[in-house]
């Protein structure tokens, strides 16, 4: 297994899963903040895809200037293939954690423990 991933890249790279073409800076914040309930810094963002696109497990792509934008171009984000794999382990190894022990978990969540 590699590098485990932090909390944070897997909240950020589960968005660029659910985001599919539509994976920028502002988008993936959003998406982290409706999801997680937190407040995330875009700069956050952008910090942990800088990390991720060095270790190999994101790509980035400029997209066209928009009238929208002022002309400013936006900068699209995708899993890589180590990415995509560095997502499943990192899964995986949640998953197995918690296998067992989903009621006491939901005990938890609910506030009862």
């Amino acid at each position: 297994m590699g590098r485990a991933l932090g909390e944070f890249e897997h909240f950020v790279m589960l968005a660029l899963v659910r985001l599919r073409e539509d994976a920028y800076g502002v988008t993936i914040k959003d998406e982290i903040e409706a999801r997680t309930g937190r407040e995330i810094y875009v700069g956050a963002v952008y910090t942990a895809l800088a990390r991720m696109q060095k270790n190999g497990y994101v790509t980035a792509e400029i997209g066209e200037p928009t009238a929208k934008r002022g002309g400013r171009r936006k900068k699209y984000y995708r899993l890589a293939e180590a990415g995509r794999e560095a997502l499943k382990q990192s899964h995986d190894a949640l998953r197995g954690m918690t296998a067992g022990i989903e009621s006491e978990l939901e005990t938890i969540a609910d506030g009862r423990a």
